[in-house]
């Protein structure tokens, strides 16, 4: 699995002119799902965002994390993380899980993050969304559960 993770003053998500979602303070995870990956990855993706420090201290350091701070998280699903744009134009997306495999684990990446006691809302699997965003720093991470980067 693949998040881009965003330290966010707010977010919303929007199908079809209506607000499917949406959080404050916290942070904005979008969410690949990879052929072959598990419940594994999804449970060690959700702990490393709920316990990622990006958050600043008392002297401004990065030390808090999103459990420290009470933060709220907004979690979107993106396939895309999984396009290959190394080979022509146009990028492919063979990595990418099927739609029935990435919508279980999505699902459950969101159930362990509400588990852990942090407020979660969530776009719409496979809709064309439109997402809104303040990003605070701004601060973006990019975290896989192979570790590859």
């Amino acid at each position: 699995m693949r998040a881009v993770v965003q330290r966010t003053d707010a977010a919303a998500v929007t199908v079809d002119g209506k607000t499917v979602g949406a959080a404050g303070r916290g942070l904005t995870v979008f969410l690949g799902v990879g052929g072959g990956d598990g419940e594994a990855a999804a449970r060690y993706l959700a702990e490393k965002v709920i316990n990622l420090r990006i958050f600043p201290d008392g002297q401004g350091k990065m030390n808090l994390s999103l459990l420290d701070i009470g933060g709220e998280l907004l979690v979107v699903s993106q396939f895309t993380l999984y396009g290959d744009c190394r080979k022509g134009r146009r990028p492919g997306f063979d990595a990418a899980a099927s739609p029935d495999v990435a919508q279980e684990l999505y699902e459950k990446f969101i159930a362990f993050c509400r588990a852990a006691g942090v407020k979660t809302a969530s776009g719409q699997f496979q809709a064309e969304m439109i997402v809104k965003l303040e990003n605070h720093g701004p601060v973006t991470m990019l975290l896989d559960s192979d570790r590859l980067f």
